[in-house]
């Protein structure tokens, strides 16, 4: 397959995978948000996901407050923002017309409708009249992309480098996701009241509050809800579940140049599925998961070299 083809694949599903990650991040936000807590709290709440983004600084730089409609406005409808949703259902919509040769036409026409469903949803003010309908929708969009993907695409070297982008996504987001939370459990001592309602939201944003209950089926803990997005091979979004998928992907696209890349992403998937939650909390889950987070940035750049259109310098 050609670089410039596989690249387009990569990102595609990257794309939508992020804006799935960044609506769900949101709406669960505007849940926590409604629930009795002081001007601080409420601040602190929205300044954690655009820390989980990595986009505090230039969101500082452009609005002179956090408040939730700006948040809203620049994580949804802001076309300089990379990261808002508008960006990256527009950068999927992009990366498949260019590669439509590539993709069936049921895949096509679910990223087109979709990119064309947002304009029009941006146009009537949905994300601020009913921001809970537009996350739902944005959601739907994506399972809805990657059950056509599964459904109708041939199990080649595309689907591969489709599932190599999400899944890297997908890890990525889990951990940032986990670091800020357990962060904000660690400086917020006001907010043990609070305590289920916090951890319960991390788990809807994962869709894994059910998941949790019924492997669990007792009251939630920060230990317990680390070891499911950890550790657990059975959670659709953990770590292990990610990292197992991505290293199974990378060994199906295997190339000349690769061996370096199938190693590292095999070292950090032995040691996901061979940890102890125990081991991972006594010597810091902050620590622990910057690392990983540096391992899965290292991981995306080295397939960049090996399979893709190489990033400029």
């Amino acid at each position: 397959m050609l670089s410039r083809t596989a690249d387009n694949l990569f990102w595609m599903c990257r794309y939508i995978e992020r804006a799935e990650n960044t609506a769900r991040m949101l709406d669960v936000n505007l849940q926590m948000s409604l629930m009795p807590q002081d001007a601080h709290a409420r601040d602190s709440l929205w300044r954690a996901v655009l820390r989980i983004s990595e986009l505090q600084h230039d969101y500082d730089a452009r609005y002179p407050a956090v408040t939730p409609l700006d948040v809203l406005h620049y994580l949804v409808r802001e076309p300089t923002n990379q990261s808002s949703i508008y960006s990256c259902l527009r950068a999927a919509r992009e990366n498949a017309r260019a590669v439509r040769g590539s993709l069936t036409t049921e895949v096509w026409e679910t990223y087109n409708t979709t990119w064309l469903e947002l304009q029009k949803h941006l146009q009537t003010h949905l994300p601020e009249r009913n921001p809970g309908e537009f996350f739902e929708w944005v959601k739907f969009r994506a399972h809805l992309v990657r059950g056509v993907t599964i459904g109708t695409m041939l199990d080649d070297e595309a689907l591969h480098f489709l599932r190599l982008g999400m899944h890297l996504e997908r890890a990525d987001n889990t951990a940032r996701l986990l670091d800020v939370k357990f962060h904000e459990e660690q400086d917020d001592l006001a907010a043990r009241s609070s305590e289920f309602y916090r951890w319960a939201s991390l788990l809807s944003s994962v869709s894994g509050l059910e998941i949790y209950r019924k492997v669990y089926r007792d009251v939630i803990t920060p230990d317990r809800v680390a070891e499911l997005l950890i550790l657990r091979p059975d959670m659709p979004r953990s770590l292990l579940a990610s990292v197992q998928a991505l290293t199974e992907d990378l060994a199906r696209v295997t190339n000349q140049r690769s061996a370096e890349t199938e190693r590292r992403a095999g070292l950090l998937y032995a040691e996901l599925r061979y940890g102890r939650i125990e081991d991972i909390l006594h010597s810091s889950l902050h620590r622990y998961l910057e690392r990983f987070l540096e391992r899965i940035n290292d991981l995306g750049n080295r397939i960049s070299q090996d399979f893709l259109v190489p990033l400029a310098a």
